[in-house]
């Protein structure tokens, strides 16, 4: 950020703007407002505590409260005494700037906040000075802690640290405990030591709240733990201590606030907003793309894929588990192609096969178990540059830590170096380190297709998960559990509505002429098919049009003048009207309808209905219970 963006001052009473710092009934009162004036939070210091309890904040949002006092500080060793909290410095400012994504779910980003910094010195057995940053956008709140350099200190341990968010009900909630974790519906009182982020809250019939974690850079993960003496308020539990050298400033906590739960999804931007710039100086080699797994792995078997991902326009193919050797075996090595005969009896030449890829221009993705990254990243990933290999996927990466949350994030970097693209399997989830390091495509993080998900499951993650950045799903088309759980429809839909620049098909599935011994996994040119052919994976423009958190979804994203929607349901059947009003005026189109029909005679029952359309239609989507719809609106 240019220090010249912003105005600064040490009087504590400034108007900037829609920012505003004034004095109220409690002297050291501080209030902020975002740009549109509608969220209003106020901050005291709390100049008798100490560090480990530096300010009280709260929040309002159209004159409602959102959060009551909730206190902030850390625990630092050697620093444990509460003797009292200075205010040396207050300083002010607002920034308002557009930038480009090189992937996302929209082409511009508006980065829009009114902040405010308070440099404190903590008093006690070891006085220190540090900064509480405040950020106030049209999206939501955000604050962190800074701990500069400073005369006798050169490095701290942080023990924990103690950000409350003190709720005025027992609002209902959506909760899992682990990234790959169903959601539960439950109550603020409820929830239970390891909650993850980002968590979505229902605070009223037209207030939706999610606070979460963003920034996650070399620092460890924060969870969410109830807070002992207050029954609706929750506070910030990290995976272990954090050692580090000064200056240091903690990731950002997020509380976002939007009238429905599409409006958070249509918002997520706020996350990439509290991250730095793309620092990769030349981005052009990353490529979004449509990805098919790979798992035979022979010779014949990558070539058959290569062939079919030209002929459905997919940009991929990816080598799953087993092309190294035994990916659990720490005696593995990344670095040759040693088939393990457990999962096939080979050939794999995979050079011909990236040779046969490249002329075809189609990208090869490998996966690598962390036993191998662990011990060989600084060698393999060079060596896959000199391949031409397109990307990574690193698998069952350790998460949490310190330690670990800074080689995973050192490992992204790394792979930028050798111009290589990277997907995070299983535990982690993104806190907007894609805009930093935008060849981070994709991470799981989510229970996909992989799980046999419920769609009340994934219509759950879809308001909570998917606030934090993309999510690599593994959508199933053909597999048998797609009929347990859903429909082809909703499939078809899934695609749109949950975003990946990697986007992984046919997960479950493969071309005959890949395995002709698994005939029940064949891919059959199924005519709705050309839904997933035409699908991008990264978009001009995202509208939430209606939903309800684990109920359904209607989302419809634009590339070019070409818009897709995507329509999911779980538990009951549902007919939603969808003005169109979103097209633009005077043209015409042609909506492509994938319609599930049990009366069809296909294999998928995917029926496809085309209707001119333009911006003054309406269009009535049916679903059945568990069913969904797919839709694609081109220009006539």
């Amino acid at each position: 950020m240019n220090s010249d963006a912003f105005s600064k001052t040490s009087l504590h009473f400034l108007f900037l703007g829609m920012l505003v710092i004034a004095c109220h009934a409690n002297a050291n009162a501080i209030e902020l407002r975002s740009p549109d004036g509608l969220l209003v939070a106020e901050i005291d210091v709390n100049s008798d505590g100490g560090i480990k309890k530096l300010l009280t904040y709260r929040a309002t949002w159209k004159g409602r409260p959102v959060l009551t006092d909730s206190q902030l500080g850390l625990d630092v060793e050697g620093m444990s005494g509460a003797d009292g909290v200075r205010v040396v410095d207050v300083h002010t400012g607002s920034f308002d700037q557009t930038w480009t994504p090189i992937c996302g779910e929209r082409s511009m980003v508006r980065n829009h906040y009114n902040e405010v910094s308070l440099q404190l010195q903590a008093l006690g057995q070891r006085p220190c000075t540090l900064q509480v940053t405040f950020r106030a956008f049209n999206e939501g709140l955000a604050f962190r802690y800074t701990l500069p350099q400073q005369s006798g200190l050169d490095q701290v341990t942080i023990e924990a640290e103690w950000s409350e968010f003190q709720f005025p009900a027992d609002h209902k909630t959506w909760v899992a405990y682990r990234a790959q974790a169903d959601y539960e519906e439950a109550r603020l009182s409820e929830v239970k030591p390891g909650c993850e982020r980002p968590l979505t809250i229902q605070a009223d019939e037209d207030r939706y709240v999610a606070i979460g974690e963003a920034g996650l850079v070399d620092f460890a993960r924060m969870k969410f733990a109830p807070l002992k003496g207050s029954p609706f308020g929750l506070v910030s539990h990290l995976d272990g201590q954090v050692q580090a050298k000064l200056p240091l400033s903690t990731p950002w906590r997020f509380v976002m606030v939007a009238s429905r739960p599409g409006e958070l999804i249509e918002n997520n931007c706020l996350v990439l907003n509290l991250n730095e710039p793309c620092a990769i100086a030349e981005p052009s080699w990353i490529k979004p793309g449509k990805v098919i797994r790979e798992v035979t792995l022979t010779t014949d078997g990558g070539k058959a894929l290569v062939d079919f991902a030209v002929k459905r326009g997919l940009q991929y193919i990816h080598f799953d588990a087993g092309w190294y050797g035994h990916e659990y075996d720490d005696a593995s090595d990344a670095t040759t192609v040693t088939v393990d005969p457990k999962r096939s009896a080979g050939p794999l030449a995979l050079q011909e096969v990236i040779a046969y890829a490249k002329q075809h221009e189609i990208g090869v993705i490998l996966y690598v178990n962390r036993r191998a990254l662990e011990k060989q990243l600084d060698e393999i990933l060079p060596l896959y540059q000199s391949w031409g290999i397109a990307g990574v996927k690193y698998g069952f990466v350790n998460v949490g830590s310190q330690k670990w949350t800074t080689w995973l994030h050192d490992a992204i970097r790394k792979a930028a170096d050798h111009q290589l693209m990277v997907d995070v399997h299983d535990e982690y989830r993104p806190t907007g380190f894609e805009r930093t390091y935008p060849n981070l495509m994709t991470a799981e993080g989510i229970a996909g297709d992989e799980t046999s998900p419920t769609n009340r499951n994934t219509l759950t993650l879809l308001y909570s998960r998917m606030l934090c950045g993309p999510a690599d799903n593994t959508v199933c088309y053909f597999s048998s559990r797609v009929d347990k759980n859903a429909t082809h429809a909703y499939q078809l839909a899934k695609a749109v509505c949950i975003y990946s620049p990697w986007q992984y098909l046919y997960w479950y599935d493969r071309p005959a002429a890949a395995d002709e011994d698994r005939a029940e996994k064949f891919i059959t040119d199924e005519p709705e098919l050309e839904f997933f052919d035409a699908l991008p994976t990264t978009w001009d423009e995202t509208r939430v049009l209606q939903g309800e958190i684990g109920r359904y979804a209607l989302i419809a994203r634009r590339k070019g003048e070409q818009w897709f929607i995507g329509a999911m349901n779980s538990g009951t059947e549902r007919t939603l009207i969808v003005p169109l009003d979103f097209l633009a005026s005077g043209h015409s189109y042609v909506a492509h309808r994938y319609v599930d029909n049990p009366s069809i005679d296909t294999r998928t029952k995917v029926q496809i209905v085309r209707t001119p359309v333009d911006a003054s239609s309406v269009l009535r989507v049916e679903m059945s219970s568990q069913g969904g719809q797919a839709i694609r609106i081109a220009p006539k």
